[in-house]
C-alpha cells in the first residue's frame, strides 16, 4: 500500500458554492454596513484577530443577537484570564433559540430529527418543542429551581435531554449533564461538585441491540448527592426508581402536562448557561463554566460560518450527550436549523447505520468523531453505495486529527465533491481554534483555516510564533466563550494553572499544531504525550497514520519513555484485526514502514500486540495514564475507570507494567 501525502488537493469550492455560503453573505453585509472590504479569507482573518472588538461586535450585530438591556462596551480589557464581554448587556440563550420558532405554519416546521436503535424517525416541531420547554421550566419553578441553581441531566442523545436543557436555561438556572454510559463512580465525581438541586433522568438506554437497566444506578446517584430536592425520570425500561427520604420522584409525561406560555429569565451576558467537563482521566474532572451571551456569539459564528448552517439545513453530529459536540449540535437551533438526533451505536448493526440514518432523516451536514470515519474505512464501508448521500454537501471531523487515508476514502466513497471540514477546539472553551472555511480549497490532513477571532498561533518554547513548524498551540486574544471560571475554584488559581502557567497572558492548549504556509492547520496530537527521539519531536498522530493504514492494523499507541541519563524506551502496542497475532513479519513491515515514512530515530523499541487501545469518554487515546504507569506511577493512579471508554482494557497494560518494571530493575540492581 502507498502512503498517502499531506497537503494534496481534494476539493475546491465552486463560485457558487462559495458566493451561496453564509461566511460570504457575512463579507458582503460588512462591506454593505460597516464599510469593510476584504479580498480573501486571509485578510478577513487578520482583520478578525486584530480589531477583536469591531469583529465581536459585528458578529452580535450581523446575527441580531437581542439584548434586553444594552451593553455599556464590548470589552473592558485584553486580558486572559479576566476579559469581560458585553458588560451591562442582559440576554437569554433560550430567546436565541425560540426566535426561530416563528408563526402559523413555520411552527410545524421541525426543530429536531430522531431516531434511535429501537425507535423509528420522528420530528419534534418548533411549536411542540417550546411547550414542552415551557411546561418543563414551570415544574421546575415549582421545584424551587431559581436563578443559579444546577440542574443535572443523566440522559442519552434524545429529544427530552434538549428540552431539559433549554427548559433549565430559560429560568437562568445552570444545566449539567452526563451520559447514562458513564460510569457512576464519574458521574457522581462530577455531580458532586456543582450540588444540583435536580436531577433528570432516564432509567435505562439502548445500545448495541441491547437494553441497560440504569434505576439502581439512579437510586445511587441520589443517595451520593445530598442537594437533591426533586428527580425527574424520562421512562426506558419502567423500572421504579427509589429515591432517599426527602426527594420527591415525577415522571416525564407529568412534567410535560402542563399549557404554559414559555417565560424566560434576562440574565447578564455572563452568567452561568452551563458546566461541561474536562475528560477526567486523571484526578478530579475540571468543572468548566460557560455563559449565555459567550456560547450564543461564539456559536453562532463557528456553526455559520465554518459549518455554513443555516436554516434550510438539517445537521446531524453524531454525538454522546456528555461530550461538547452535543453543545455543539444543540447550538444549531440558535440559527434555526433543523438538528438530527441518533441515539445508538454507531456500529450496529453494522458500519452503515448512521449513513442510512443520513440518508432517512435528509440530512445536508454531518459530522462525528474521527474514528468514526477512520472505522467505516477498515470495514469496506461504502456510503454511496448503501445510501443517497446527494442531499450532503458538508461534512465534520473532530476529535483526533483525521488521517490523510481517510480524506482518500471520504472522496472515493462519499462524494468526489463535497465540503471536507474537519475542526479542532475542546471542551474548554466550547468552540474551534481551526476548522473549515466554505471559500478555501480542502487539502488532505489539514484543517482549512484558523477560525475567525481565534488568534492562534504556533509557539515554540520562548514563545516565538511559527509558520510551517511544529509548535504549541496557543490563543493570544481572549473570545468570548473562554471559561468564565471553574466551579468551585474560588481565587482562579485551577484556572491560571490549567491554561496560562506556561505562556503567562496567552491560552495553551496542549496540542501540536503546524500553520501551514497557506494559512491551514494541521494537529499533531497532544503535546503533552509527545515523541521526543534523540532531540526530534514529533506528534504521535504522525505515527499513527503510518502505523494503522496496514490494514492488519485496527488501533496503535505509542508512548515514549524518557529518563535523565538513560536512552529512552518507547513501545508501539498494536490492536489487530479479530484472528491475527502478531509474528515477526508484521513486527518488521512495521518498522520498515515507521523508518521509511519517518525516520530510523521513531522505530519503537519493542511492539506488543493488544486487546485495546485504552481510551476517553470522547474517544481521546490514553497516552499519558499509560505513560506514567510505565513510568512506575500506581495503577490506581493513573485513571479514573469510570472516566473511561473501555476500563477493561487497563488490566492488560497493567500486568505488562508489572513485568516491564520488574525487569528494569532488575536491570538496574548492582551485580
Amino acid at each position: 500500500m502507498t502512503t498517502l501525502a499531506d497537503g494534496n488537493l481534494m476539493w475546491t469550492p465552486s463560485a457558487a458554492f462559495r458566493d451561496r455560503s453564509q461566511l460570504a453573505q457575512f463579507m458582503r453585509w460588512l462591506q454593505r454596513e460597516r464599510g469593510l472590504a476584504f479580498d480573501d479569507y486571509a485578510s478577513l482573518w487578520q482583520w478578525s484577530v486584530t480589531e477583536i472588538e469591531t469583529f465581536w461586535d459585528a458578529v452580535r450585530t450581523y446575527f441580531d443577537v437581542r439584548f434586553d438591556t444594552p451593553a455599556q462596551r464590548v470589552l473592558d480589557r485584553r486580558a486572559m484570564p479576566g476579559a469581560r464581554w458585553f458588560e451591562g448587556a442582559s440576554l437569554n440563550y433560550v430567546q436565541q433559540v425560540f426566535r426561530h420558532a416563528g408563526n402559523g405554519p413555520v411552527r410545524q416546521r421541525a426543530a429536531i430529527r430522531h431516531a434511535g436503535e429501537n425507535r423509528p424517525l420522528e420530528d419534534v416541531s418548533w411549536d411542540t418543542l417550546e411547550a414542552q420547554v415551557a411546561s418543563l421550566a414551570h415544574a421546575l419553578r415549582k421545584m424551587g429551581v431559581r436563578r443559579g441553581d444546577r440542574v443535572a441531566g443523566y440522559l442519552p442523545n434524545i429529544p427530552a435531554t434538549i428540552v431539559a436543557f433549554l427548559a433549565t436555561a430559560s429560568l437562568g438556572a445552570v444545566w449539567s449533564g452526563c451520559a447514562p454510559d458513564m460510569g457512576q463512580v464519574a458521574v457522581i465525581d462530577r455531580f458532586r461538585q456543582i450540588e444540583p438541586k435536580v436531577l433528570i433522568a432516564v432509567d435505562g438506554y439502548r445500545y448495541g441491540g441491547k437494553d441497560y437497566d440504569r434505576a439502581p444506578v439512579v437510586a445511587d446517584l441520589v443517595a451520593a448527592l445530598p442537594s437533591l430536592t426533586d428527580v425527574v425520570i424520562v421512562p426506558h425500561t419502567g423500572n421504579q426508581v427509589r429515591a432517599r427520604a426527602g426527594v420527591c420522584v415525577q415522571a416525564w409525561h407529568d412534567v410535560l402536562s402542563h399549557r404554559v406560555p414559555l417565560a424566560m429569565e434576562s440574565v447578564p451576558f455572563d452568567h452561568p448557561l452551563w458546566i461541561v467537563y474536562s475528560s477526567g482521566t486523571t484526578g478530579m474532572p475540571k468543572p468548566i463554566v460557560h455563559g449565555h451571551g459567550g456560547i450564543v456569539i461564539e456559536q453562532l459564528k463557528l456553526m455559520a460560518f465554518h459549518n455554513n448552517l443555516g436554516p434550510d439545513d438539517v445537521f446531524h453530529w453524531y454525538s454522546s450527550s456528555g461530550w461538547i459536540m452535543w453543545n455543539a449540535q444543540v447550538a444549531g437551533l440558535l440559527l434555526g436549523t433543523t438538528i438530527a438526533l441518533y441515539d445508538g451505536n454507531p456500529a450496529w448493526p453494522d458500519a452503515g447505520v448512521l449513513w442510512r440514518f443520513v440518508d432517512d432523516a435528509r440530512v445536508t451536514v454531518f459530522g462525528a468523531g474521527a474514528a468514526f470515519f477512520t472505522n467505516c474505512m477498515k470495514a469496506g464501508v461504502e456510503p454511496a453505495r448503501i445510501a443517497d448521500v446527494s442531499r450532503l454537501r458538508g461534512l465534520g471531523s473532530t476529535g483526533s486529527p483525521l488521517p490523510v487515508e481517510a480524506y482518500d476514502w471520504i472522496y472515493r466513497h462519499v462524494r468526489g465533491d463535497i465540503w471536507l471540514a474537519p475542526m479542532s477546539g475542546g471542551t474548554d472553551f466550547a468552540g474551534s481554534f481551526v476548522a473549515g472555511c466554505p471559500l478555501l480549497p480542502v487539502y488532505s490532513g489539514e484543517m482549512q483555516c484558523r477560525c475567525l477571532g481565534a488568534k492562534v498561533e504556533a509557539y515554540d518554547d520562548n514563545g516565538r510564533a511559527l509558520i510551517d513548524q511544529v509548535g504549541e498551540l496557543v490563543c493570544t486574544e481572549p473570545m468570548p466563550s473562554m471559561p468564565l471560571f471553574l466551579w468551585g475554584d474560588a481565587d482562579g488559581k485551577r484556572y491560571r494553572d490549567s491554561y496560562f502557567d506556561t505562556y503567562p497572558g496567552a491560552w495553551r492548549h496542549g496540542d501540536w499544531i503546524r500553520i501551514t504556509a497557506r494559512g491551514g492547520a494541521i494537529i499533531y496530537g497532544r503535546s503533552d504525550a509527545t515523541i521526543n527521539r534523540h532531540g526530534i519531536r514529533m506528534g504521535t498522530s504522525e505515527l499513527y497514520r503510518v502505523v494503522e493504514e496496514l490494514p492488519e492494523v485496527l488501533d496503535s499507541m505509542v508512548v515514549d519513555l524518557e529518563y535523565l541519563g538513560r536512552e529512552s524506551y518507547m513501545p508501539l502496542f498494536v490492536v489487530l484485526r479479530d484472528g491475527l497475532v502478531l509474528d515477526d513479519a508484521l513486527r518488521d513491515t512495521l518498522r520498515s514502514r515507521i523508518r521509511d515514512a519517518l525516520s530510523s530515530r521513531h522505530v519503537p523499541n519493542e511492539i506488543l500486540q493488544a486487546p485495546a487501545v485504552p481510551r476517553t469518554l470522547s474517544g481521546k487515546k490514553m497516552e499519558v495514564p499509560i505513560k506514567k504507569l510505565l513510568l512506575g506511577h500506581a495503577p490506581h493512579s493513573i485513571a479514573n475507570r469510570d472516566a473511561m471508554a473501555n476500563p477493561d482494557s487497563l488490566d492488560w497494560y497493567f500486568a505488562y507494567a508489572g513485568r516491564y518494571l520488574a525487569a528494569r530493575q532488575a536491570e538496574s540492581a548492582p551485580v
